[in-house]
This record gives structure tokens, C-alpha cells and sequence, in this order.
């Protein structure tokens, strides 16, 4: 998502027609998380690369190692 979309879909809400800014809104937040997680799945990628331990990325996206582990490791 580019950030004209998003302050686009922020403005909305003060428009004429609240139905629409709220789509507007719900899909920018889609996109935005979309983007988001698969910037944080890159950046676990290139820690555990680096060599980084799993304790350490949990505790810089402030969760527990069996949470990141679950959702990032390979089975």
C-alpha cells in the first residue's frame, strides 16, 4: 500500500458518506497488515539467517519464542 492510499482512506472519514469511509478504511487496514506481515516474515527471515536466535526475535516483536517459533519455524 502506498501512503497516498492511506491518507486517502483517512480522509474519507471526514467526507459526506460514512458507509464509504468505512469501506475505504477496512480495506486500507487489509492492505496495510498484508504489507505489514510479509515485511516481518522477510525481517525473521534475514535474522535467523544472520544467525539471530529465536528468544531474540520474539523478544524484539515482543512475543514468546514458542509463538514466533510456531509461526515462523519450519516443521
Amino acid at each position: 500500500m502506498d501512503d497516498g492510499t492511506l491518507k486517502t482512506a483517512i480522509a474519507a472519514a471526514d467526507g459526506d458518506d460514512p458507509y464509504r469511509a468505512l469501506r475505504g478504511i477496512h480495506a486500507a487496514r487489509i492492505a496495510l497488515n498484508r504489507d505489514l506481515d510479509r515485511a516481518e516474515a522477510l525481517a525473521v527471515r534475514r535474522a535467523r539467517a544472520a544467525g539471530s536466535s529465536w528468544q531474540l526475535i520474539a523478544h524484539a516483536l515482543e512475543v514468546s519464542r514458542q509463538a514466533v517459533h510456531k509461526k515462523y519455524g519450519r516443521a
